[in-house]
């Protein structure tokens, strides 16, 4: 059974710096491209950014780009977003993906991803 459990989420200033972790359990963590997402309250789930299964390739939706940096070490099967100069519209509960299917580049799209974990709350005050 495959487990997704992030951690590091808080309260932070505006300007200020979080950086979020992601631990993927029962599976083979290192084949399967990694994404982190958020949502808002009635809203749909957004990409913010995700990784390939080797980490050799990344990218950022639009809010997050020149910000946040995503990286993964596949000894630890964890996976992490540094967050920096962060804005009051990056408030919002993050969440990770797993990739469906495994030896994938990754994409910002939710439906890809069949792993999800809990979710852990960002809120930045102005």
């Amino acid at each position: 059974q495959v487990q997704v459990v992030e951690s590091g989420g808080g309260l932070v200033q505006a300007g200020g710096s979080l950086r979020l972790s992601c631990t993927v359990s029962g599976s083979t963590f290192g084949n399967r491209a990694l994404g982190w997402f958020r949502q808002l309250p009635g809203k749909e789930r957004e990409g913010v950014s995700y990784i390939s299964w080797s980490g050799g390739f990344s990218d950022y939706s639009d809010p997050g780009k020149g910000r946040f940096t995503i990286s993964r070490d596949n000894v630890k099967n964890t996976m992490y977003l540094q967050m920096n100069s962060q804005k009051p519209e990056d408030t919002a509960m993050y969440y990770c993906g797993a990739d469906a299917q495994v030896w994938r580049l990754g994409s910002l799209r939710p439906s890809d991803y069949n792993y999800w974990g809990q979710g852990t709350q960002v809120t930045v005050s102005s």
